[in-house]
């Protein structure tokens, strides 16, 4: 199969193959964000679903990173896209956490792929492009996970904050599902979740009630949220209806199917 060929099984509010309790980064804050080593330990206490964020390295690699650079997470510095990925490779991206995790490489999305289908395990994408390459981000990303998740049962989900990156997915690998990242609810939300085509709205929690996960159910879309760390706070929501909450809380939060 071509990888513009390359489809995956319908998401929507009828088909929903994810499951309500994803951990954040990996491991939240208990191992270094978006490493294998973060994601091992997420796995150790249930979780079967990771979030975590990619970007593009120098020459056009998709890597796991949060922030534009490099300085608070590995021990380089400057900007992710100023390195090529082998540049990128040389780097130690556990130190900063805790001295058990020195050595720890920043992990291609590549590597995530393998590990996480291997494993069974469940992801959504954030496409997190450094500023001033959206499109071109959205773009790589979402063809590197329909090529990279062909033939799996259920595909990644992707999600941004970027409109403009969901825009670029959506053209290039419209049979990946997206996710729209608000922080804050403007008053079209609903008309920008249906201009990108998304299954999904994924919403700062506070900005979520009962009223909002009915209205976004009514009109089509599933409702995540994120950082939920407290359990009162999680339990509220998910008796609301709240389909996915994204948590640091691995380790208090019980992951659930």
């Amino acid at each position: 199969m071509s990888q513009a060929a390359a489809t995956f099984p319908t998401v929507d509010m009828a088909n929903w193959p994810y499951p309500s309790h994803i951990a954040h980064r990996g491991a939240g804050k208990l191992a270094p964000e978006n490493t294998l080593a973060a994601f091992r330990h997420g796995a150790s206490f249930g979780y079967r679903m990771f979030e975590f964020d990619v970007k593009l390295s120098g020459d056009g690699r998709t890597v796991l990173m949060h922030d534009a650079t490099l300085d608070r997470t590995t021990s380089g510095t400057g900007r992710v896209d100023a390195l090529t990925l082998g540049e990128l490779a040389g780097l130690d991206a556990g130190a900063w956490h805790s001295p058990g995790y020195a050595g720890e490489p920043i992990p291609t999305l590549a590597a995530i792929a393998r590990y996480t289908r291997a494993n069974g395990f469940l992801v959504n994408i954030e496409i997190k492009p450094v500023p001033g390459h959206e499109y071109r981000t959205g773009a790589a990303v979402a063809l590197d996970a329909l090529s990279l998740w062909q033939g799996a049962d259920v595909p990644p989900l992707l999600s941004s904050f970027s409109e403009e990156a969901l825009e670029a997915a959506r053209k290039v690998a419209p049979t990946v599902p997206r996710a729209l990242l608000l922080d804050k609810l403007p008053a079209d939300w609903l008309d920008r979740l249906r201009r990108l085509d998304c299954v999904a709205l994924d919403s700062n929690h506070r900005e979520l009630d009962a009223a909002v996960i009915a209205r976004a159910h009514q009109a089509g879309f599933k409702v995540l949220c994120y950082t939920v760390n407290d359990v009162t706070r999680a339990a509220d929501l998910l008796s609301w209806g709240l389909d996915g909450l994204i948590t640091d809380a691995v380790d208090q939060i019980a992951a659930q199917p």
